[in-house]
């Protein structure tokens, strides 16, 4: 069974995205990303997927 246990998420602040990436805690990133933007929301982009595919998702939308 393939291990799905990786998050892609979206930052942002207003409408604006700021930023992207992958997470297996989308509780802690979202604290962590409120350090360099208070009012930044965080939102979980599709399913919870594999680490694999969330590093080429990443990849091609140029958040690394």
């Amino acid at each position: 069974m393939t291990n799905r246990n990786t998050y892609k998420y979206q930052v942002r602040v207003g409408r604006k995205i700021v930023h992207g990436g992958i997470t297996n805690d989308l509780e802690r990133r979202e604290q962590e990303h409120q350090q360099e933007w208070p009012k930044a929301k965080l939102s979980q982009v599709g399913r919870r997927t594999t680490e694999k595919a969330a590093r080429e998702w990443e990849k091609d939308k140029g958040y690394t």
